[in-house]
């Protein structure tokens, strides 16, 4: 059988080959009506887009690149299968490249993609990025939609979450379940949403007149004996914390390990929050109270903004900005008391 093209489906529904095809790519120029009847006729018929052809034609590749800083974190996975639900809905390819936190990679990947591989990127900076102009380049030739951990100083769409109110409801949760003396993990000074974390830790503790001095903000790294040498020497201390907010997944584990590893009962003599999207939170001894990130729906709504932004580069991008709250979600952690096995 000889394969279906739009040729075909224009002869079948006596319409113009180039209503079909603004018609399968849902432009706005055609009604819905004639969408309807298009798309009902290349599903019956089996109708298989000829990809190539068509970015060779429209001068696009059809293809978006997502930058994240590594898969292992549950957030950036969850997002990443939001991005692909949209993208393949629209006959679009994903290219995923992880920068690994260094900013060096990002670069790299930037500059290699400018030269029209891609139509345009969804990302989430490194912890190292502490200058833009890469950014600010690739943008002038393609559009960047950032999500999550963003670059505030370009002109672009930015996808968030409520971090300021999340590090403030997160602290006051710790303040109001009795701890005294709350210790903040940060990983980063110059990421927007751990510097917006902070802020919002920082108004809990001055609104609720705890002392400063045993409040502190413990700066972690990307090297998982180090912040586990941090965090005991932090529990070994002399002013040893009864509240920590980790501002990130990943140091879960440490914390739960130097607990364990010193004999520290946590909630009992400790309590915990994390900034966490990991399914394990609920199976923990004790379950973990997490501030859960809307990481699916973030992952949508940046495929979305982009494929939008291509199809009308003319769009007003603060309005299309969006900020999509988390839950802080309570357990054990903070609130029960488990028995030492």
């Amino acid at each position: 059988m000889s394969a279906i093209t739009i040729k075909l489906l224009a002869e079948r529904l006596q319409l113009s080959t180039a209503t079909i095809s603004k018609a399968l790519c849902d432009s706005h120029e055609i009604s819905a009506n004639t969408k309807q009847r298009v798309l009902a006729l290349a599903k019956e018929l089996n109708y298989v887009p000829n990809a190539y052809a068509g970015s060779l034609r429209g001068n696009k590749s059809k293809t978006i690149a997502v930058l994240i800083p590594e898969v292992a974190d549950s957030f950036f996975s969850q997002a990443l299968n939001g991005i692909e639900e949209v993208a393949l809905a629209k006959g679009y390819h994903t290219l995923i490249y992880l920068t690994h936190e260094k900013i060096e990679r990002e670069k790299a990947i930037l500059n290699a993609l400018a030269g029209g591989r891609v139509d345009g990127a969804i990302m989430s900076v490194t912890v190292e990025t502490d200058s833009i102009d890469h950014i600010r380049e690739f943008n002038r030739q393609l559009p960047v939609v950032f999500f999550d951990r963003v670059c505030e100083e370009i002109d672009a769409v930015k996808i968030t979450t409520n971090d300021f109110e999340c590090g403030y409801n997160a602290t006051r949760h710790l303040i109001e379940a009795g701890c005294r003396k709350i210790v903040l993990l940060s990983v980063s000074n110059s990421l927007s949403i751990i510097s917006e974390r902070s802020k919002g830790f920082k108004k809990a503790i001055t609104e609720y007149g705890l002392n400063e001095d045993d409040c502190k903000t413990i700066d972690c790294t990307e090297d998982p004996m180090h912040n586990c040498q941090l965090i005991k020497d932090m529990m070994q201390g002399n002013n040893r914390p009864d509240g920590i907010l980790a501002t990130v997944e990943k140091l879960t584990t440490e914390i739960y390990l130097v607990c364990q590893q010193l004999n520290i009962n946590i909630p009992r003599q400790v309590k915990v929050v994390c900034f966490s999207n990991q399914s394990s939170a609920i199976i923990l001894n004790p379950t973990l109270t997490t501030i859960t990130q809307p990481a699916f729906e973030m992952g949508r709504a940046a495929a979305s903004v982009l494929l939008k932004l291509l199809k009308n580069n003319t769009l007003i991008l603060k309005e299309e900005c969006a900020v999509i709250p988390s839950t802080l979600n309570i357990r054990n952690s903070t609130t029960g008391y488990v028995s030492e096995v």
